[in-house]
């Protein structure tokens, strides 16, 4: 016998309950520990914290998100998860100074290589597995993946080959020009998404599937639009979550830094693990709709979530630029470039049929990994 929505909502899950309490909790935290020398105890439960208010972020940015409907919702999940990504930058450059001038590129570089060949490859697997060929709407997936592309080249690959400035940088009005634009890409792509053609990127209904088949028919059936009063809670509580991120990652800037030099790991791994960190959520979300057929929601998170990681990354990072030390690195090495084109090439082939099999599940994530190696190999 299964339980209602509104029922399990009045008795309280434990993901819920958990939720709610822990964005409380990683403020009380923050206050607590803010400019003090902390013990390793200490900063093991503050790292659990940390990564616990970024899934609590962005399980209430989906109630807010179901609220508004999916497309909007999906833009309120990205918009979250990139204002956790903007902080972690931040507060990492400021304490480490001109060591991370590149690290803003090496986070959204990550991001992009993660959501476009490890998140899109983990759905199509997903996708694939369960219905022998993930299908999905190549119209909007592919207006996506050239928005990605194009905000990718303009912000991380021209700045490695233009002349004003000295190294992989763009001088002030070159860095102005890259941030308007990713902005107003962005904020393109959003208006037709949710707007002029937002059938192109709505998903069609997922076969329903009996209990004779051992499986149910998805948990989606059962969703219950959230109240106006749950979706204010939601709301405040992810603004604490989003604050208890970005101050806990300050409290722990130092001890990142440290852990990768006494690993002897390049600097560009910091950007990494940031970009892992602030993907989780949106990782599991794209398995969730995957596994239950819904393979274009599942691009959508990937796509959209590289997007505003660089749409609206870049520019608010230009904005900081104007008070941080040192220099801000944006151009990609050979390397990075090699694996970005291979990015582009793979993922326009996998979205032009509207169709994918395992193989190009296994082609992307094999990019993925290679990616990863990689960075802590170059």
């Amino acid at each position: 016998m299964k339980i209602t929505s509104a029922a399990a909502a009045a008795i309280g899950s434990p993901s819920v309950l958990a939720a709610r309490v822990v964005p409380v909790v990683a403020v009380l935290t923050l206050v607590g520990v803010w400019n003090r020398t902390l013990p390793i105890i200490v900063e093991l439960v503050v790292v659990v914290l940390l990564a616990a208010s970024v899934l609590a972020a962005v399980h209430h940015a989906d109630v807010v998100a179901r609220r508004v409907g999916d497309l909007f919702g999906a833009l309120i999940l990205a918009v979250a998860v990139t204002v956790i990504e903007v902080g972690l930058i931040i507060t990492l450059m400021i304490s480490g100074g001109g060591s991370t001038s590149s690290l803003a590129r090496d986070t959204v570089f990550a991001a992009v290589m993660i959501t476009c060949n490890g998140i899109l490859g983990l759905s199509l697997m997903l996708g694939a597995l369960r219905t022998r060929v993930a299908e999905f709407n190549p119209e909007g997936t592919g207006a996506a993946l050239a928005t990605v592309i194009t905000l990718a080249t303009l912000s991380l690959v021209l700045p490695s080959f233009t002349t004003s400035a000295p190294g992989p940088n763009f001088s002030t009005p070159q860095l102005a020009f890259a941030a308007a634009a990713s902005l107003i890409l962005y904020a393109l792509f959003v208006f037709v998404q949710n707007v002029r053609h937002r059938d192109s990127f709505l998903a069609s209904p997922p076969p329903r599937r009996n209990a004779a088949d051992g499986q149910d028919d998805g948990d989606d059936a059962h969703a219950e639009i959230p109240s106006v009063r749950a979706a204010q809670v939601s709301l405040a509580l992810l603004t604490a979550a989003l604050v208890a991120v970005v101050g806990l990652a300050k409290v722990e800037s130092g001890t990142i830094e440290e852990t990768v030099a006494a690993a002897r790991l390049p600097q560009s791994v910091v950007g990494v693990v940031i970009a892992l960190l602030v993907l989780l959520p949106e990782a599991l979300a794209a398995a969730r709709n995957a596994r239950r057929g819904r393979t274009q929601v599942s691009l959508n998170l990937a796509l959209g979530s590289a997007m505003a990681s660089i749409g609206l990354t870049i520019p608010a990072i230009a904005v900081a630029s104007i008070w941080l030390e040192g220099p801000l690195l944006l151009g990609l090495g050979p390397t990075q470039m090699v694996l970005l084109a291979l990015t582009a090439i793979v993922g326009t082939l996998t979205v032009m049929p509207g169709r994918a099999t395992l193989l190009q599940a296994g082609i992307h994530l094999a990019l993925c990994a290679g990616y990863l190696f990689l960075a802590a190999n170059p």
